[in-house]
């Protein structure tokens, strides 16, 4: 059988098993001879034999003997003259020593092809608070680097909560404790990136290698990867590589798994069965410790410079959207109050900041009352945002939209959206079933007010 033959019948096993599993498993692979019932291929890498002889062994056999071949057995090898060369170009972290792969050893001037990490985000530098704690405490146990007890570990929340924060002092705290530790932080969608690029350079084994041989694989903003199928195909089988070898995963979203629309169940599967944990809106008392800390940093920073006794505390209680915002604020003050050479006073905050303030003044979001909702009503936010109908579930359900349809600028199809894709009628039927509600439940409406005083306050 010519090699000619064998392109065009592997061109054929598209269509049964797939292009991307024909991209990654059966492009590579080259025939090298058929000798009575034997066809024999060449394969980059051990592994990647075994792989394709345990999935994919019985198609090509039927193909082949489709072509008229009388094959019955199927042989996979490394090249002798390939087994002995570093074919692979693993990457490692500076300064720490090389992946410890079966066949080939890496390249030694690569690096780990994930994201920076910042230098002010440690544990020293967190501010922790009833919002957080549990998220901190869990990100602390992992930092510890003893025996993996939940995996993944997986952190939650909305925008600028903290989630990044942890997951850098995470690693940090890591490579301070055990230099040895290949620790690899990156973004959902760098890894969708080097997926691709790997693809294209045709290096998938080189990218699967070094994903799967460092000891702790920590991933930001999972919630990138929804939607995009061989990006999640991939990510799924290096999260399973992992945990078979009992290394340690930390991911973070902006939703719980079971909330992040387009991401496969088996994803969600995997993902729920570590830790899952919440980080909440920020707290006034948490506000408040936040700008303290930051208020001491920058009175290292402007010597002499006075701030009025009332000003944090202005600030904690006006700036509700989130840590960054709040704390690009006070930055912004006390930039502006060294430049002017002014005491840091109420007045001169309310003028400095007055966009901030009118900005968080009109921001509520539709998260924020899902949660305050399902918080005050005991369910689950994941059953509030799912398709169960339950009466105790979909009472609050249909509160949490009236109060998004009263308390933002948003329309029906985007209320909608964040209520696990329902249509805008849905949102509506919600609504009026609430203001028809409201003239006859007194409960009701004390419901209401209190969680409009909780939500505006």
């Amino acid at each position: 059988m010519t090699n000619e033959a064998w392109g065009k019948l592997r061109e054929d096993l598209i269509k049964r098993i797939g292009r991307n599993n024909y991209t990654t498993w059966i492009e590579p692979i080259r025939l090298a001879e058929v000798r009575g019932p034997l066809a024999r291929f060449e394969v980059p890498t051990s592994f990647f034999g075994d792989w394709v002889s345990r999935n994919f062994a019985d198609h090509i056999l039927k193909h082949l003997n489709a072509s008229g071949q009388e094959v019955s057995r199927l042989e996979f090898f490394v090249p002798a003259t390939e087994a002995a060369a570093p074919t692979a170009r693993a990457l490692a972290a500076p300064g720490k020593p090389r992946p410890k792969l079966a066949q080939r050893r890496p390249a030694a001037d690569d690096d780990l092809p994930g994201a920076a990490l910042d230098a002010r985000f440690t544990f020293d530098s967190f501010v922790v608070g009833k919002p957080n704690e549990l998220a901190h405490a869990a990100a602390r146990r992992v930092a510890e680097g003893g025996p993996v007890i939940f995996n993944p570990l997986f952190l939650y929340g909305g925008v600028g909560l903290g989630k990044t924060h942890l997951m850098h002092a995470i690693a940090h705290e890591l490579n301070a404790r055990q230099p040895d530790l290949r620790v690899l932080y990156l973004s959902a969608e760098q890894f969708m990136y080097r997926f691709v690029q790997a693809l294209r350079d045709k290096q998938i084994m080189d990218f699967k290698e070094i994903f799967r041989s460092v000891d702790v694989l920590m991933v930001d903003d999972v919630q990138f990867i929804a939607g995009k199928d061989s990006t999640q195909e991939e990510f799924f089988h290096t999260f399973n590589a992992l945990v078979d070898q009992n290394k340690q995963i930390v991911i973070s979203a902006d939703r719980a798994p079971g909330e992040i629309k387009d991401l496969e169940d088996r994803i969600k599967s995997r993902l729920q069965c570590g830790l899952v944990v919440d980080l909440h809106p920020t707290d006034y008392e948490l506000r408040l410790g936040i700008l303290q800390q930051k208020a001491e940093f920058y009175r290292q920073q402007y010597p002499g410079l006075q701030i009025a006794q009332g000003v944090l505390d202005f600030l904690a209680h006006r700036i509700t959207t989130n840590v960054r915002v709040l704390e690009g604020a006070l930055t912004r003050l006390f930039a502006f109050a060294s430049l002017v050479g002014r005491e840091i006073t109420l007045e001169l905050a309310q003028d400095c900041l007055a966009d901030i303030l009118r900005a968080s003044d009109r921001k509520l979001t539709i998260e924020e009352i899902q949660r305050k909702v399902a918080e005050h009503y005991n369910i689950r936010l994941s059953d509030m945002i799912g398709p169960k109908r339950l009466r105790n579930i979909a009472r609050p359900r249909q509160v949490a939209m009236y109060l998004a349809k009263q308390l933002t600028p948003r329309s029906l199809p985007e209320i909608g959206r964040r209520f696990g894709g329902r249509d805008h009628t849905t949102i509506m039927h919600g609504v009026k079933k609430i203001e028809e509600l409201m003239s006859t439940d007194s409960q009701l409406n004390d419901d209401l007010n209190l969680l409009k005083r909780l939500l505006q306050g």
